[in-house]
């Protein structure tokens, strides 16, 4: 690397180091595999947050997969810009987002990247977008244990912890312990594990079913020493409320489920205490 670009690099990384002091508290929300809830975890406990008058930013490093703006339902298009900088899409005055899907003029358009663009990207995401002085800042990291989780973990200073969510399944919890490795090798603190989809809420009469096996991110966490943060249900509602592009928590907020999920949040965020 010549002179001239190892001193960019060393810029932008004090810029990044400069705005990351800014931001009071870091989670980064990790799962093994897809599918488990992970983004639905995201969005809702930034929209938690926010409604209780923390200022928050929720960014989405899942740049294969970028689903929070269909979640939140942001439409397509650049994301705004001022001075150079990055502006985060303002949900409420109290939360921000931003996702390459906001770049993106066609959903369906893959990205197809190596390891350092993808770096490059969640550097740019980190340190050139003016979040401002937030009181959080919830990163949906993608499944698994690869180059953003891994650039995120190099990247953020000071991470307050990482947040893994699960399924009852044995597969799922397989990569889940992978997940709490990859956080104690890299010196990372865990803030817990979260068993989502532990049962179904029937729609009909309200009542809970075991469809599938429960109770075993529990066992997990007291297997590897990490706090367990609770079991959200499979509700039906969640899904819809993903696909219409409103946070769950928005729209359904007395359910038994919303209780469920508030006290997760506030379980993670006391962790820390």
């Amino acid at each position: 690397m010549s002179r001239e670009k190892m001193a960019n690099q060393n810029e932008r990384l004090l810029e990044l180091q400069e705005r990351m002091e800014k931001i009071e508290h870091k989670y980064m929300i990790m799962s093994g595999k897809g599918g488990v809830g992970k983004s639905t975890i995201s969005v809702n406990m930034a929209w938690i947050l926010a409604g209780q008058g923390e200022k928050v930013g929720l960014l989405d490093a899942d740049l294969h997969g970028p689903s929070l703006p269909w979640m939140l339902g942001i439409k397509a298009g650049m994301l705004p810009a001022k001075d150079g900088f990055i502006e985060p899409v303002m949900i409420t005055p109290e939360l921000g987002v931003v996702s390459i899907g906001l770049q993106l003029d066609d959903n369906d358009q893959p990205m197809i990247w190596r390891g350092p663009i993808k770096m490059g990207v969640i550097q740019q995401f980190l340190g050139m977008v003016a979040w401002g002085n937030l009181d959080y800042l919830i990163i949906d990291s993608p499944p698994g244990t690869g180059d953003e989780p891994l650039s995120i973990a190099q990247l953020v200073p000071e991470i307050d912890g990482v947040i893994i969510v699960t399924t009852p399944q044995d597969v799922a919890l397989l990569d889940a312990r992978k997940s709490v490795l990859f956080a104690q090798r890299l010196k990372l603190p865990v803030t817990g594990i979260i068993e989502n989809m532990s049962g179904f809420v029937c729609p009909a009469c309200g009542q809970q079913i075991d469809l599938f096996k429960s109770g075993g991110g529990q066992r997990a966490a007291e297997e590897l020493g990490v706090p367990f943060l609770g079991q959200l249900p499979l509700d039906p509602e969640i899904m819809r409320s993903g696909d219409k592009g409103e946070p769950f928590i928005q729209g359904y907020k007395e359910s038994k489920t919303a209780r469920i999920m508030e006290d997760i949040v506030e379980r993670a965020i006391n962790e820390r205490k």
